[in-house]
């Protein structure tokens, strides 16, 4: 088909001049952000945290949507031009509050880093019964850019950025059983969610380009952080990513700092400019994955723009949302 042509032969590296090791102060290096507006969820954890950090280095204001409101507060003192708002992905209610009040203020958004995210966690049912990874890492995001729209149009132009996941590798969009009702796998139902993810900045792409709004996903790398919090230590010791001590002696997993970086050099790079609708790792656009590579790469059903426009409307029938005109 050629509308899947176009979208694998974006995926091509553009030689940014970064890559695996790069931190985010590094991306940013020479970008003066003052007067921009960013919004970074889950910004005061992790990655996130890392790249609030950054993105305030490099003069922009940010507000940071977060779950546990006081933990981020604590996190964030001393970083000026942070701001923190109340945000529970999992739950619509929350999402539409936070929308309300930032419209309500008339701000204009010129970045968001869609960073928050759980993983691999027990079975958990949230809403109307969604699968609680697919609901938090891909559902609220996709309700809350929907929401906040008119932030995003109103300066002329802003970037989206998803953060995804090599976990994608782990399975496509389950048609038959999105929810997994039939057999919960945690590993594939994350694998699924962020699936979901780079196919979301692929429609949010096709649709915002003409407003100047570009989206990107990206793969930050293997990094260990707060996100790991459900998998239990035996597990992680004897997946080889740290021994019995707690230090971490995997020699392929990034500091916080580099993992940051991809998506700040998704939010921000120059390089982008008139480029949307691709999946990024180590601070550039990624390749097509190779068969038998689980390690890099984006597959093709994650960037699919039949799969993502499929996708789009089925999450529109079922959160009742659907604010971002086709055309």
């Amino acid at each position: 088909m050629e509308e899947h042509k176009l979208a694998t032969n974006k995926q091509h590296k553009l030689g940014s001049g970064f890559g695996y090791r790069s931190t985010a102060e590094e991306v940013l290096s020479g970008i003066d952000l003052s007067g921009k507006l960013a919004l970074v969820t889950g910004g005061y954890s992790g990655l996130g945290l890392e790249t609030t950090r950054a993105l305030v280095r490099a003069g922009a204001r940010v507000i940071v949507p977060a779950r546990r409101p006081a933990l981020a507060e604590e996190a964030l003192a001393g970083l000026s031009g942070v701001e923190v708002e109340e945000l529970d992905l999992s739950d619509l209610a929350s999402v539409q509050a936070l929308a309300s009040r930032i419209l309500a203020r008339g701000l204009s958004i010129d970045i968001a880093i869609l960073n928050a995210a759980i993983m691999a966690c027990p079975e958990t049912r949230v809403g109307p019964g969604w699968e609680s990874q697919f609901a938090t890492n891909y559902i609220g995001h996709y309700v809350l850019i929907q929401l906040l729209w008119p932030a995003f149009i109103s300066g002329g132009g802003a970037r989206v950025v998803a953060v995804s996941s090599i976990g994608h590798h782990r399975s496509p969009i389950l048609w038959d059983d999105i929810q997994l009702t039939e057999g919960y796998e945690k590993f594939k139902a994350y694998g699924q969610s962020k699936t979901a993810v780079s196919l979301f900045t692929v429609e949010l792409d096709r649709r915002g380009e003409k407003h100047g709004v570009r989206s990107f996903s990206v793969h930050p790398g293997g990094i260990m952080t707060p996100l790991q919090r459900y998998l239990p230590k035996e597990e992680m010791i004897a997946r080889g990513w740290f021994d019995e001590t707690g230090e971490v002696v995997n020699p392929a997993f990034k500091t916080p700092e580099q993992g940051a970086s991809t998506q700040v050099w998704a939010a921000t790079s120059p390089q982008l400019t008139g480029i949307g609708g691709v999946y990024c790792e180590d601070c550039d656009i990624a390749e097509m994955a190779v068969d038998g590579n689980s390690l890099s790469g984006v597959k093709p059903y994650a960037i699919d723009p039949e799969q993502a426009a499929r996708l789009w409307r089925l999450t529109a029938e079922l959160t009742g949302v659907d604010r971002i005109p086709s055309a």
